[in-house]
């Protein structure tokens, strides 16, 4: 089957043959199936109707039992015969229904290799296929936003693999994995298998989008840091994490579509330190409300926001402690 499979890849027009004749055998043999199964009813239906009336006209031919039991005994034997022969016929359809399906799930890794370049076929089985997936990054020139990290890019394509296993007999997705397994992927994989109409054409273009926009982020994060403060991306949760200095950490929710698109960032909590666990849960809030209504130019730049959240919190820390002296 896995040699049959690799030959049609290569050979689409043959395998649209193929398919055609596999629908004009399933038909034919459904037909004579039909066939059999009319000539059984009635070959059995017209014997007992003939007995019948023969023992209701000749009462007499209970002298003939022998031949009776003989003639049934062959008339069972037929029967016997053709139920083997359907049950037979069923198979080869059964066979040449999994061949087609075959034939068809190759029609359409052949259109998801057409709609993407970079994209590979490494390996093919019943429910799983094994894709090569070349990603290439674009330019940000004309982004004023975004930082230039251009030369900080170790190469223009992403190599990626994907192991796509599907339900038997279906194109929908069971489970995806991605090699290397450093790109979220689990919430696409959701989405895919909701959205009845998705097909792997839209499950592979919105992989892409993720391996360039995760990628990009990576990139941002690793050109913004600092020899105050280091930043960490966390691609599952969507978050970039200040580690600044005393042991404090910012946890900043990125937008949709950040860096590309413009829009802002937002400090979700701050954590760490001994003096910050000293302090309430409004002076938590009142960082957070001042960090995110400052310009929004600031809040999309990365550099930018958590030099702002820096300063907001060093002044508001300070702010505490006079207030708790002068209380004391």
């Amino acid at each position: 089957m896995v040699c049959l499979c690799l030959f049609l890849t290569h050979h689409r027009s043959f395998s649209y043959l193929l398919v055609f004749l596999l629908s004009a055998d399933c038909i034919l043999l459904e037909a004579k199936l039909g066939e059999i199964d009319c000539s059984l009813d009635y070959n059995v239906t017209s014997k007992y109707q003939k007995n019948t009336a023969e023992g209701i006209d000749s009462p007499m031919l209970a002298d003939d039992c022998l031949n009776l039991t003989v003639a049934n005994l062959d008339k069972n034997l037929e029967q016997f015969e053709l139920d083997n022969k359907i049950d037979e016929m069923k198979s080869v359809l059964n066979s040449l229904q999994n061949l087609q399906f075959t034939v068809k799930w190759f029609e359409v890794v052949e259109q998801i290799e057409d709609a993407f370049t970079g994209l590979k076929v490494l390996a093919f089985d019943e429910n799983c296929i094994r894709l090569s997936l070349k990603t290439y990054m674009p330019t940000f020139e004309g982004i004023s936003y975004l930082p230039r990290i251009e030369a900080t890019v170790d190469a223009a394509e992403l190599n990626y693999e994907l192991l796509i296993e599907v339900f038997e007999g279906t194109m929908r997705l069971k489970n995806v994995q991605v090699f290397p397994n450093d790109i979220y992927v689990n919430d696409i994989v959701d989405t895919a298998k909701l959205v009845s109409k998705s097909s792997l054409q839209w499950f592979i273009q919105k992989v892409q989008d993720r391996i360039i926009l995760s990628t990009l982020r990576h990139l941002v994060v690793k050109d913004a840091n600092k020899s105050r403060y280091s930043l960490e991306y966390l691609d599952k949760d969507k978050t970039i994490v200040a580690h600044m200095a005393g042991g404090i950490d910012a946890y900043i929710k990125l937008s949709h579509g950040w860096p590309i698109f413009g829009s802002p960032l937002k400090l979700i909590c701050i954590k760490g330190s001994d003096d910050l666990k000293r302090t309430s849960l409004s002076f938590h809030c009142k960082v957070e409300k001042l960090a995110n209504s400052l310009d929004t130019h600031i809040r999309q730049n990365i550099s930018s926001f958590v030099d702002a959240v820096e300063k907001v919190l060093m002044e508001q820390l300070q702010l505490d402690l006079r207030v708790g002296d002068n209380s004391g």
